[in-house]
């Protein structure tokens, strides 16, 4: 007879396509589903759920009431986990874990991991105000601790709670065999986009939001623009501020050089196309862009807020991030862009590699049923 698998309740909160929701799904994809299965309790106002690929993998999309209506949410999620006799909750939305794992423990659920996926930054003080009186809460009804990298884990459950052992790092680990760099899949993804052989293409993956800086980037890009007009800029992702952004590409008048591609699933054929990756966050828990772009064996250029376990070839430099943008154009500059080969080993090398990683989270959650 055939044992059922472990069924994990992944509390993801809004699905937007974001980074944190690449991750979970990279790691549903390659985990052994015949032993360890993934139901998704999402916020009902989320966009971009791959209903399909999650039915066909064997997974749920359970979808409950946001957040934000914090009695009705705390009720149906409740209700939700113990109707689903969940033996572990895997909560992803950092601070708000408070609020997702007090119902799983109303729930009787015994075993309630708070994931620390980001940390933070203080131009963005507003919203830090909420991280930072929700911070020391996240703890109080988790049983596990978890993080992408120490300065996450560190940020959420602080130093005492780390230096014990306490904080399991989970990788956000990726296919690298879908990252490596490919000629032919170069030359024919800059075909397909458009460009000429003389167009030097600067890349940046992400939601636009005020964590990503796109502001900023812009502005770099037209002094970039200023200096060889062959520069352009490829926008990926979507967002609350695109319709600002796009009206900072117009008043610069660089409607023609900086393309906005919106949301894509073809993110690993975009990195073959670019020539440089450019990654200017006010703050990542570990920023997983980086780590395909450099898989993707390209020179990238990121602000000094990222972590460095983000950092694992010698094509990968960081600049602070109050520098002024000479000292950016410079970095740009010093990038070798003309000789790329397959980088994919180092992700490998540096535990970011799904094909090793999902086993390790297999066996931690086996060891905690």
């Amino acid at each position: 007879m055939n044992k059922e698998p472990i069924r994990i309740a992944h509390i993801i909160g809004k699905w937007l396509g974001g980074g944190v929701e690449s991750v979970v799904m990279n790691y549903y994809r390659h985990i052994d589903r015949s032993k360890v299965q993934f139901d998704f309790i999402c916020d009902s106002d989320s966009t971009d759920i791959p209903y399909d690929e999650i039915n066909a993998l064997g997974g749920k999309v359970i979808l409950i009431p946001p957040y934000q209506k914090v009695f009705k949410y705390h009720k149906e999620l409740k209700k939700v986990l113990k109707t689903g006799n969940y033996k572990i909750v895997h909560s992803h939305i950092n601070t708000l874990s408070v609020f997702s794992l007090f119902a799983a423990k109303c729930a009787g659920v015994p075993v309630r991991i708070a994931h620390s996926h980001s940390t933070t930054n203080k131009k963005e003080w507003k919203k830090n105000l909420i991280k930072i009186v929700l911070r020391p809460l996240s703890k109080f009804f988790a049983t596990d601790y978890m993080a992408c990298t120490e300065h996450a884990g560190r940020w959420m459950f602080g130093d005492k709670e780390y230096d014990k052992g306490n904080v399991y790092i989970l990788n956000n680990a990726i296919d690298a065999n879908k990252f490596r760099y490919d000629k032919e899949k170069r030359l024919k993804k800059k075909k397909e986009l458009g460009f000429k052989n003389t167009d030097i293409i600067i890349g940046h993956i992400g939601r636009f939001t005020k964590q990503k800086n796109h502001s900023f980037l812009v502005e770099l890009f037209n002094d970039l623009y200023k200096i060889n007009n062959n520069y352009k800029l490829l926008l990926i992702g979507q967002g609350p501020l695109e319709q600002e952004i796009k009206q900072k590409v117009k008043e610069f008048k660089l409607e023609k050089s900086v393309i906005f591609l919106g949301q894509r699933d073809d993110v690993n054929e975009l990195y073959q196309a670019m020539d440089l990756f450019l990654f200017p966050s006010l703050y990542e828990g570990l920023g997983m862009v980086l780590i395909e772009a450099q898989c993707s064996a390209l020179p990238c250029v990121a602000s000094n807020e990222i972590p460095l376990e983000a950092k694992i070839t010698n094509k990968c430099l960081f600049v602070d991030l109050n520098a002024d943008s000479a000292t950016w154009c410079d970095a740009i500059f010093k990038c070798d862009i003309k000789n790329r080969r397959d980088m994919s080993e180092y992700v490998k090398k540096n535990n970011f590699d799904i094909e090793h990683e999902v086993k390790k989270l297999e066996l931690y959650y086996k060891k905690r049923i």
